[in-house]
């Protein structure tokens, strides 16, 4: 079993704890979250809760995960956007709020039950049973593309050109906040923060290289549209490098303003460009995703906000 610590902080105060830990733990429903709490595993302050205890600034928030349970994912036919398709890979627009893979209290509704009904057994086996043919994930809370192996040589192929740094990983953003220079570089290691392990943080303890180059699209009141190249593929990396640099994702609930208001869950995030050398043919092959209809809405907003 994990175990995980949490301060409930200024921003978090009056917030539901299952609420709080929901956004905690992306990967797990918020019916698995009461679950938690109903069973003794949440204790706020040496004491067990109630789900609808609300916060208070400085709460000791401690959580038990119990070992999951032998699992393997199982087929669901969800209809999938798919881009592209051969013999070695798909590339898949993710729309948001889809879970990647299963995990605990997850196991279910997520992109690899879709595409194990859609591709029967022809799936990458090296991240094993939950994880078939999943090369590298985005958000729950991001839209967009990622690519799927459908065989352990495509997914060797295509791992090794994520480690070099010779995939082509684009994205589109709204941060909070004008952005001072047309262009920039955010250069700063990324690791699991120190206290609340589901977080992310720029820091020099047990972190990872991490390199985002930006450059502005618009801007507009209050916001900026940026586009986001990520050198390096690091966990949270786009939220938690704007974040750094005081102009976080729009409806980041984690690294963000949790006091904005949108009219969307999640972060105003989309996987719109992917690039990557065949692991057959050795062609180039690079394919654009269009703005959600979320995205484009908030961009219309602001647009009318800002005239």
């Amino acid at each position: 079993m994990d175990k995980f610590c949490f301060k409930a902080d200024s921003e978090s105060a009056g917030i539901r704890v299952d609420k709080y830990l929901s956004e905690m733990f992306e990967d797990i429903t918020r019916s698995a979250i009461v679950g938690l709490i109903e069973s003794g595993n949440v204790i706020i302050n040496n004491k067990t809760t109630a789900k609808n205890y609300k916060l208070k600034e400085g709460d000791d928030i401690e959580v038990t995960v119990p070992d999951p349970v032998e699992y393997e994912a199982k087929a669901e036919n969800i209809p999938l956007d798919i881009v592209f398709e051969d013999d070695d890979l798909l590339v898949v627009n993710k729309p948001k709020g889809m879970v990647v893979h299963p995990a605990p209290g997850n196991y279910e509704g997520t992109l690899v039950n879709a595409l194990m009904y859609h591709c029967k057994d022809n799936l990458s086996g090296i991240n094993g049973v939950l994880r078939p043919g999943i090369v590298h994930r985005i958000d729950k809370n991001t839209s967009g593309l990622l690519i799927v192996a459908k065989n352990d040589k495509a997914h060797k192929h295509l791992a090794e050109q994520i480690k070099e740094h010779s995939f082509t990983r684009e994205y589109e953003a709204v941060v909070i906040g004008n952005i001072k220079d047309d262009r920039g570089t955010v250069d700063a290691p990324i690791g699991r923060h120190h206290i609340d392990r589901k977080r992310m943080t720029v820091t020099d303890r047990n972190s990872k290289t991490a390199v985002t180059h930006y450059e502005v699209i618009a801007r507009y009141n209050g916001y900026t549209h940026i586009r986001c190249i990520l050198e390096t593929g690091r966990t949270h990396q786009i939220r938690v490098h704007m974040a750094y640099i005081g102009h976080p994702v729009s409806g980041d609930d984690v690294y963000g303003n949790k006091r904005e208001k949108t009219n969307f869950d999640g972060q105003c995030l989309h996987a719109r460009k992917i690039g990557f050398i065949h692991p057959s043919t050795g062609e180039y092959m690079e394919f654009v995703s269009q703005l959600p209809e979320y995205f484009r809405k908030f961009l219309s907003k602001l647009e009318n906000l800002s005239k």
